[in-house]
């Protein structure tokens, strides 16, 4: 997810409404960019267990590296190089003018913000079309299980201050 995730389209799944919404709370999409700057988190991936933690399903880590599996090929080759684009026209190469570059780095920020909605919508259809982890009696539980599970299939450990407030958020969104 990007800066620009400011106005939701009126399309798209359930699970990228969730996105949405879930990453315009106060101090998401902070953390959601530290995880990925600090551990290597997949953002789509992370909100995909998150929200499958609303309808109480639970992963292990077994089932996280198969989800990664399954959607890395997509994000390795379509979201990183456009994300990696957009970053480095932050200070563009002389050549372009100042506006016309900002104009550039706009559009790249839009075409990588449709890699990320595809890649979500993929996974949404994936977790229709097949059952995916288990049934945990809380959402709250279930939220707790995914982001450890996510960690331990990286092998690392996530800074807790990113995870609780992705937490804290997500909780309050369960609470409206």
């Amino acid at each position: 997810m990007t800066e620009a995730d400011t106005k939701p389209p009126a399309q798209g799944s359930p699970f990228w409404r969730f996105s949405l919404k879930l990453y315009r709370a106060p101090g998401v999409a902070d953390a959601c960019i530290a995880l990925q700057e600090g551990a290597s988190v997949d953002v789509n991936l992370l909100l995909f267990l998150l929200w499958q933690a609303t309808q109480r399903r639970a992963f292990t880590a077994a089932d996280v590296a198969a989800l990664e599996q399954r959607i890395g090929g997509w994000r390795d080759t379509a979201v990183i190089p456009l994300r990696n684009l957009r970053r480095a026209l932050k200070s563009p190469p002389g050549l372009v003018a100042p506006g016309k570059a900002e104009a550039f780095r706009t559009r790249i920020k839009a075409v990588e913000l449709e890699a990320e909605r595809l890649q979500q919508e993929a996974m949404y259809e994936l977790a229709a079309t097949s059952p995916l982890g288990r049934a945990v009696t809380s959402p709250a539980e279930a939220a707790r299980l995914n982001v450890a599970a996510y960690a331990s299939m990286r092998a690392v450990v996530f800074p807790s201050a990113a995870v609780d407030s992705i937490l804290a958020a997500l909780a309050k969104l369960e609470g409206e």
